[in-house]
């Protein structure tokens, strides 16, 4: 079941120039993707992202890499 939420999370419709693929969980790439997160319109999709990251960021900050990764890709299968 794991596996398939994980696939899932992987083949999940992207929603930007930067997001044009599933990124690997590093934190160059969480950068590049809060930029490109800064230039998106003001939207609900756009708020579900900056809190997925947020918390992707925080659990950065503990150490807590596997946690890390698991927010990102939730911020990466957020709607547009």
């Amino acid at each position: 079941m794991k596996r398939l939420i994980l696939a899932a999370a992987f083949s999940a419709v992207a929603f930007g120039p930067a997001f044009a693929k599933p990124m690997a969980c590093t934190t160059e790439n969480m950068a590049k993707s809060t930029a490109a997160m800064n230039t998106m319109p003001e939207g609900p999709g756009k708020m579900a992202i900056a809190k997925s990251m947020s918390k992707a960021n925080t659990e950065m900050s503990k150490g807590n890499m596997r946690g890390a990764c698991k927010h990102y890709l939730e911020a990466q299968a957020a709607p547009k």
